[in-house]
């Protein structure tokens, strides 16, 4: 096939562009495959792609949609198809998906029961409100509502992760009667007007006022924090703010256990326990922004919090809830929630009977495959793997997270913790030339963040961490 291509090209002769396109593939993966990891194997065949080619996709994404919308990678990669944990380009190449969707996809790419489920509804009915009485909707918040502890009972369904947290400051200021909001430096909560404020990135805020009643306290990083993995230490920081930077009475505190886009950064030891406690005696509630670390990613538990030995007042969720569906969620007591009933309150999409049917579909195949336990395993495997990366290339500072949420930081110098933004891009681009997707994050840009499927096997881990490996050579 091969060699009757390359005599069709050596002939100018005229090549559809998908064959052009397969051709310089080939000629790619012959190339790399005598030094790079080999991919695991993968029993999946993508369909032909029939659709505009590259170019003319390229061309149109130009013209028609925001410049604002970024997109990774020098030549970007052009994704057609997805099965689990792997991805294809329009010539039908492979990759490795560690980042997701960005930490969206949690059951895997078109998971068979979650298609099925979002076909049935589809043909059923797509859409209805609130005013009416469903069924999906009604078993689907039971359903969430069982996985939470305490007495977050009730559930209030909204389409993204902006909208959940948007929706959760709303709740506080109208509970608590208070106006001030606490939140963390290199936190990120979503890019609405409120949860921009939120947001300890000026990558993040658009050049106009969106910080009212918005505190951000130091930020509890065990790497490059004042004060090591000492949480109390940090927290002394909130109540100051408090006393200072207050009436002494605020509405309430919102943080991610750990920081996704900050660069996968964890929360100090006992940090979250002393924050909740000041806090909840300056009359505001706590809300934990479980949009990535939510539905057992991090292993250990089902969702982050626990891992600080917290019980929140609030908790949004969004992203791994929908395996891609636009679905989020804020769930709350009966009491914080009733705050809001004295006002009509209404979202026309949010928990619509096809969005419901697929996320109950996710809830059971997660419990199903037992993906927090899978999480667990993957995670404590890439973990061992990427410290002894660290020990071989000077580039890497830290490796840190649980489960499949980890972040490999790289720096210039191990002392001052200089970014090592240049070199991080550089990887980046040769891990994607090798089959692997991978994500980035951190203020500077310099955190690998391993955030894939929760079907990620061993297999793939290894090939993942291999990939990385021969990137950083040389760098």
């Amino acid at each position: 096939m091969i060699g009757l291509l390359k005599a069709v090209v050596g002939q100018g002769l005229a090549v559809p562009s998908r064959t052009a396109a397969l051709l310089q593939f080939r000629q790619f993966e012959a190339s790399t495959s005598q030094h790079a990891p080999q991919m695991p194997a993968f029993a999946h065949k993508p369909a032909l792609y029939d659709g505009p080619g590259y170019d003319e996709t390229m061309a149109m994404r130009k013209k028609y949609l925001s410049p604002s919308l970024t997109m990774h990678f020098k030549k970007p990669v052009m994704i057609v198809e997805g099965k689990m944990q792997y991805l294809f380009d329009e010539t039908g190449r492979r990759y490795l998906d560690a980042f997701a969707g960005i930490v969206t996809v949690s059951a895997g790419h078109c998971h068979p029961e979650i298609v099925d489920a979002v076909v049935k509804q589809s043909h059923l009915l797509q859409h209805t409100t609130t005013i009416y009485l469903n069924n999906q909707i009604a078993e689907y918040a039971k359903e969430l509502a069982a996985k939470m502890p305490g007495n977050l009972k009730c559930v209030y369904f909204v389409n993204s992760g902006s909208e959940a947290n948007d929706m959760a400051m709303m709740l506080a200021r109208a509970h608590t009667g208070n106006w001030d909001m606490m939140c963390l430096r290199n936190a990120y909560h979503g890019v609405s007007y409120t949860t921009m404020g939120a947001c300890g990135h000026g990558t993040w805020k658009q050049p106009i006022p969106t910080n009212f009643g918005m505190i951000h306290a130091l930020n509890p990083d065990p790497y490059r924090g004042a004060f090591g993995d000492d949480g109390p230490k940090y927290a002394e920081d909130v109540k100051d703010l408090i006393a200072t930077a207050t009436s002494g009475r605020v509405a309430g505190w919102m943080s991610e256990t750990i920081q996704g886009v900050g660069g996968s950064v964890p929360l100090a030891t006992g940090y979250l326990p002393e924050v909740y406690k000041a806090i909840r005696e300056a009359g505001g509630i706590c809300i934990a922004d479980e949009v990535q670390t939510g539905f057992g990613r991090t292993g250990t538990n089902y969702w982050g919090f626990e891992n600080q030995g917290v019980i929140p007042d609030v908790v949004t969720m969004a992203k791994g809830i929908g395996n891609g569906l636009p679905l989020a969620a804020v769930v709350t007591t009966p009491e914080i929630s009733a705050s809001l009933a004295s006002r009509l309150h209404f979202n026309t999409f949010g928990g619509n009977p096809v969005c419901s049917a697929g996320g109950r579909a996710v809830l059971r195949v997660l419990d199903k495959e037992k993906r927090q336990e899978h999480c667990a395993k993957v995670g404590s495997h890439l973990l061992t793997r990427f410290k002894k990366l660290q020990e071989k290339h000077d580039l890497i500072g830290d490796v840190r997270g649980q489960g499949l949420m980890l972040g490999v930081e790289l720096v210039k110098d191990h002392k001052t913790k200089e970014p090592a933004k240049a070199e991080l891009a550089e990887a980046f681009e040769r891990m994607k030339d090798m089959g692997v997707l991978m994500g980035k994050g951190g203020l500077h840009g310099n955190v690998f963040r391993i955030k894939p499927p929760m079907c990620f096997s061993m297999e793939d881990a290894d090939f993942l961490v291999d990939v990385m490996d021969e990137a950083l050579t040389g760098l």
